[in-house]
């Protein structure tokens, strides 16, 4: 995941970027063109490219069209506020893999996290980057105000939109959320359930992020038919933020997890280096904390994604709200 610019049409009360203006010392273009033959390098299959807002960075169709030309698959991730017609034209020309849109709730919710009139623009965006034939998905920051609306957002607005998938995601207490402990504050084991349960009808596929769980009966239905493996960053993925910060992940967003930088050293140093993503490149079960010492899920799960852990308990082994717990709790 690249967050290519932190300049954005919105202030979103929750985004974990703080953005809204870009950065002085975000990458050149020249600079950014060497990451992508870098990461082409380092055999990179796929990437995400986010903000901020893409579509903000004057030099965008330079960097999806080297992507795209290394044979690299491209997601953008928007805030669907006006997309140009010239540009949906490129991205369909350049044949990116996808766009997701985020998309909070119902009108009044996502109105009022975002912009007013965002919720129509975002869902005049999705019809017509399908419209453009591009694949287009939604995805969800989950909160203590709109989680227990997902069946009325489900049947008012997402079985009428042109997608091919809905990820939902949980808020993390970071960025502009820092603190603000209260917005997870909701039922993890009851929106696991509903989409257990909405997954086999939707006509998308529904799952949840890496972020939410985790081994409670209904794991294969919000995974599509596998369980989650542990925390992925620094193992399979990588994140590199606007000034060329190298993470294991781009929701890591702590100065402690910065493992490099591009501009002092190559991400193929970073990488193979035996002294870096060593939380994750380090892990034993011996390692968990809290609640999660002893689970016998934990040496499968690793206690789970090491940002949310991070920011939600303190400390990077022990998910404070698995949902395994809250479905005994649930049970009893």
């Amino acid at each position: 995941m690249w967050e290519i610019t932190l300049a954005c049409s919105f202030s979103c009360k929750y985004c974990g970027s703080r953005a809204g203006k870009a950065h002085e010392n975000e990458l050149s273009t020249a600079e950014c063109l060497n990451v992508v033959r870098q990461l082409r390098e380092l055999g990179l299959r796929r990437v995400n490219l986010i903000g901020g807002e893409v579509f903000m960075r004057k030099d965008w169709k330079l960097i999806v069209a080297a992507f795209c030309g290394a044979g690299i698959r491209v997601c953008i991730i928007t805030n669907g506020y006006r997309l140009a017609d010239e540009d949906l034209a490129f991205l369909r020309d350049a044949q990116i893999e996808s766009v997701a849109v985020s998309l909070d709730g119902p009108e009044a919710v996502h109105d009022a996290w975002r912009m007013k009139g965002s919720y129509a623009h975002a869902l005049e965006s999705i019809r017509r980057v399908h419209e453009y034939g591009i694949p287009v998905s939604v995805i969800t920051a989950l909160r203590k105000d709109n989680a227990p609306l997902l069946q009325e957002f489900y049947d008012g607005t997402m079985k009428q939109l042109p997608i091919f998938a809905w990820q939902l995601q949980s808020c993390a207490p970071m960025g502009n959320a820092a603190g603000s402990d209260e917005l997870v504050r909701y039922s993890f084991i009851d929106v696991i359930r509903w989409v257990a349960k909405t997954a086999p009808v939707a006509p998308f596929g529904i799952g949840i992020a890496d972020n939410a769980g985790y081994f409670t009966p209904e794991e294969p239905y919000i995974r599509g038919g596998g369980v989650f493996a542990g925390c992925s960053a620094g193992i399979t993925v990588l994140g590199i933020d606007c000034e060329g910060n190298v993470t294991g992940c781009e929701s890591m967003r702590d100065p402690s997890f910065i493992e490099g930088n591009v501009r002092e050293r190559s991400l193929a140093d970073i990488w193979y280096s035996p002294d870096t993503f060593r939380y994750n490149r380090g892990f034993d079960a011996s390692m968990l904390k809290g609640k999660c010492a002893g689970c016998p899920e934990g040496p499968y799960c690793a206690g789970g994604c090491r940002s949310y852990n991070f920011f939600t308990s303190g400390d990077l082994y022990e998910s404070k709200y698995c949902a395994r717990e809250s479905d005994k709790e649930a049970d009893k």
